[in-house]
């Protein structure tokens, strides 16, 4: 089919990850490994690197790679999910429900020679904090969440939220920050679509000093959550090496590498504010094995799954404290 940009015709089945710096994810090292136990080495995985907020046209030669290549058979997209949707959107046949709903496609699949956008992170990130929360979590301890980052993943959070039935799973009150007004603009229209008796605040700030004094205010055992990408994609962190992490409290940095600042961050308090801290590596397995379960039209149940998680941790990474300050 004619298509204004270069198409790479491939020799062998290509999976492709759309992010910022994708060689140097894990999933460089872990997909082969995965391909082997799912009976698919024949399956290669290929890196495409955009800027962050990337001009629509690399977005869209990227989506019609996948759409017009017989071999290539779709991908994960990350950091430029909401992004890659606006730009390439007629590109597609097919939009999922989830999809429409949060306006962006973190799978790419084919299915019966539709090109489908997916929006899987409700599914992994629910997957995810039911791992990290005990059942009633909210209901016992009354804490709420502070979000920073209203992207992809923080949208696809509260959707988690919102779609908890027992009341105990929903905090009272969810707080979202961004450093840009459209990405809270488009959080505030999805959460105005649903029913919820969840409280949303949305808060537009760059200021990592006023982020300290917005953690200040919430409660013991409230959640707070890194989805900026700060720390791996770009550097620092949302709040200041001076920020005080509620008591008791959740802090979730949802990447696994790079510098990480926030988890650092927060970890210096485990002892003296009793938080307990959380990487994304949990998140890293489920969102992986999601989006090849959609795009290899393949089922992983829970032993598959905790074979490949078991082949993950064995080339994960280590994190390790670094001395901060002085």
């Amino acid at each position: 089919m004619a298509t204004q940009y270069p198409i790479v015709t491939k020799t062998v089945p290509t999976f492709y990850f759309v992010g910022v710096t994708t060689n140097q994810s894990s999933i460089m090292k872990v997909f082969p490994r995965w391909m082997g136990a799912l009976g698919r080495p024949d399956v290669v995985i290929e890196g495409i690197d955009h800027l962050i907020h990337d001009a629509p046209e690399a977005y869209r030669a990227t989506v019609a790679q996948i759409k017009y290549d017989p071999l290539s058979l779709g991908g994960l997209v990350t950091t430029h999910k909401i992004d890659l949707l606006e730009a390439a959107r007629d590109m597609f046949d097919v939009i999922d429900s989830s999809s429409a709903l949060l306006g962006e496609a973190s799978c790419i699949s084919k299915r019966d020679g539709k090109l489908v956008a997916h929006a899987k992170d409700p599914l992994t990130s629910g997957l995810s904090l039911d791992a990290i929360l005990v059942e009633n979590y909210f209901g016992r301890t009354g804490g709420h969440v502070l979000c920073f980052g209203a992207g992809g993943s923080g949208k696809a959070m509260a959707l988690h939220w919102i779609n908890k039935p027992n009341a105990g799973d929903r905090p009272e009150r969810m707080v979202v920050v961004n450093r840009s007004q459209g990405r809270l603009d488009q959080l505030q229209a999805m959460v105005e679509r649903l029913e919820t008796d969840i409280a949303f605040e949305y808060i537009q700030n760059a200021d990592p000093v006023r982020n300290d004094a917005i953690m200040a205010r919430m409660p013991e055992y409230s959640i707070v959550i890194n989805a900026t990408g700060m720390g791996k994609d770009t550097p620092g962190s949302p709040v200041t090496d001076a920020g005080l992490f509620p008591k008791y409290g959740i802090a979730w940095e949802i990447n696994y590498r790079g510098e990480l600042d926030f988890w650092h961050q927060a970890m210096a308090q485990r002892g003296s504010r009793n938080v307990t801290v959380e990487d994304g590596w949990l998140y890293f397995v489920h969102g992986w094995t999601q989006v090849i379960a959609e795009v290899l039209h393949i089922d992983i149940d829970q032993e598959t799954f905790d074979r490949l998680e078991a082949i993950a941790e064995e080339l994960r990474p280590p994190l390790e404290l670094k001395p901060r300050g002085a």
